[in-house]
């Protein structure tokens, strides 16, 4: 029973109890220049800012990095995720107001915080800034001053480790772990430096070689500005390298997303993994690169297509080839490309632009017209794509460029056998 009250004027999302009289959200403004973290009333629907973002870009962290408001369990702290020196890092602030205090540092991006039990700590993962699909778990002790916290680094190696979650007594936690030999698993370890891992599922069909799987190479190539993209190069194993062989260019989709170092984190994109190995198994070498646009190298380069969709990232992909060359052992005669949702977008627009130098290409559930892709609205849609319409101009105010860089509008200039899967 009772009278629902209003929380706020407008929409908002990842909404939690911060305590019996209390709740927080956070809403993007409809432009995605403004993240805004608010505290609200639950007896009143009074609401006041917690903090706030503003980008003359526009916002984009993606959702999966947990960027939420995330109140402690005794409601004393807030913690959230925020890109405001360049690079996704985790703050914490007073729940009763005040500044946020700055718990990361670093060209990193860290993610995904979880409160201890005690309210002591923040588990989180992070990637290596020297290796950004590599992902490792790392806990914030904050002991009452976020000013005086500490890092610890619990896991260690190859493979990319998230999404950490507390076990109800505060000794351990469980988290997702990839790496080149392992899909996504379950394991736990306990929560202090220097502890042992211990693996609780195995999602590999039985019978499976491991052994016959290829761990990438993190390497850069020139873009079309001469900016370095990063990317992962696998080769067969026992490559011969004194004769040529095929390659595949693969592009990841989202726009908003990475490859990393091994199997993918995410099930759709494992499946891909799959076939990766598969292709290397047939003696293909496979080169993915994580185009502008791509998580895991900081704000920057998330926020390079501003303006811009369908312009560097395309091109970043493009040069991948370039890269290929540079390989003797590689056939530019076999050179095909794939890619899926937005890399198939991308897939599509290179292999109609004349002077690709590919072969084949297959283009997975594409994006083909961009004025189709800009009226799909809601706060999902510009979450995944950082709001089409201001990362490039409106099509009123640019047809031209939109034409242009739509795929279906090019079609006659398509030269090689391309797969199209919808």
């Amino acid at each position: 029973g009772g009278t629902p009250v209003a929380i706020g004027t407008s929409g908002g999302g990842g909404m939690r109890w911060l305590d019996a009289g209390h709740v927080v959200f956070d809403r993007t403004s409809a432009d995605s220049k403004t993240r805004t973290n608010y505290v609200a009333e639950i007896a009143t629907g009074a609401v006041r800012v917690a903090r706030e973002d503003v980008d003359e870009k526009f916002w984009s962290i993606t959702g999966d990095a947990g960027a939420n408001l995330l109140p402690s369990p005794d409601g004393k702290w807030l913690a959230v995720v925020s890109d405001r020196d360049g690079w996704d890092h985790i703050y914490v602030l007073p729940s009763a107001g005040g500044a946020a205090v700055q718990v990361t540092k670093g060209r990193f991006e860290a993610w995904r915080p979880q409160w201890s039990p005690d309210g002591t700590r923040l588990a989180f993962d992070a990637n290596e800034p020297d290796r950004p699909g590599v992902r490792h778990l790392g806990l914030a002790t904050i002991n009452g001053n976020p000013a005086t916290a500490t890092i610890t680094m619990i896991t260690s190696g190859r493979g990319t480790n998230t999404a950490p979650l507390w076990s109800p007594d505060g000794k351990r936690l469980v988290y997702q772990h990839t790496d080149p030999q392992n899909s996504a698993d379950l394991f736990t370890v306990e929560a202090k430096a220097g502890a042992t891992p211990v693996r609780v599922s195995d999602s590999m069909p039985a019978g499976v070689d491991r052994t016959m799987f290829v761990a990438p190479e993190f390497v850069h190539y020139p873009g079309p500005d001469g900016q370095q993209v990063p990317g992962w190069l696998y080769m067969p194993k026992g490559l011969d390298r004194s004769r040529k062989h095929p390659a595949i260019v693969w592009i990841h989709g989202d726009g908003v997303n990475q490859n990393y170092d091994g199997w993918h984190v995410q099930r759709n994109y494992a499946v891909y993994s799959s076939v990766h190995q598969y292709l290397l198994q047939q003696g293909y070498v496979v080169f993915m690169p994580d185009y502008r646009g791509s998580i895991g190298y900081g704000r920057a380069w998330r926020q390079g297509v501003y303006m811009d969709v369908g312009g560097k990232d395309a091109k970043d992909a493009w040069m991948a080839a370039n890269y290929l060359k540079t390989l003797p052992y590689v056939d530019m005669a076999r050179v095909g490309m794939m890619g899926w949702s937005h890399g198939g977008y991308i897939t599509m627009l290179n292999a109609t632009t004349p002077g690709h130098g590919l072969r084949a290409a297959a283009s997975l559930v594409p994006v083909t017209d961009l004025f189709f892709r800009l009226s799909l609205k809601g706060p999902s849609y510009q979450q995944n794509f950082a709001a089409m319409k201001d990362v490039q101009a409106l099509p009123f105010e640019n047809v031209e460029e939109y034409i242009k860089r739509s795929p279906q509008y090019q079609i006659e200039k398509l030269d090689i056998p391309m797969l199209v899967h919808v």
